[in-house]
């Protein structure tokens, strides 16, 4: 596949991460769909990986879509953990 394809998916899986995990996000838009690109690539990684499999077949294949939106689900969660709480309390 090619980096558009690759873009593509990632927006969309990111797009559906969000839409699975909703919720105030300390990124806007634009970490959503980074957040999406990378996701697919890690989807893709992990399922190589772990299961041995190459998930990443093609652009309409389910496996390839299924790698990318739990892998932007990883990051989104993480994202979550790690941003979350970076919050400043300030005492009187």
């Amino acid at each position: 596949m090619g980096i558009i394809a690759w873009i593509l998916i990632g927006l969309l899986a990111g797009a559906i991460a969000k839409m699975l995990l909703p919720g105030k996000d300390p990124g806007g838009i634009i970490i959503t769909m980074l957040i999406g690109v990378v996701g697919g690539l890690l989807g893709g990684w992990l399922g190589k990986v772990i299961f041995g499999v190459d998930s990443i077949d093609g652009f309409f294949d389910l496996s390839t879509w299924i790698a990318a939106i739990v892998g932007s689900l990883i990051l989104l969660l993480l994202y979550r953990v790690v941003s979350g709480n970076k919050r400043t309390h300030r005492h009187a």
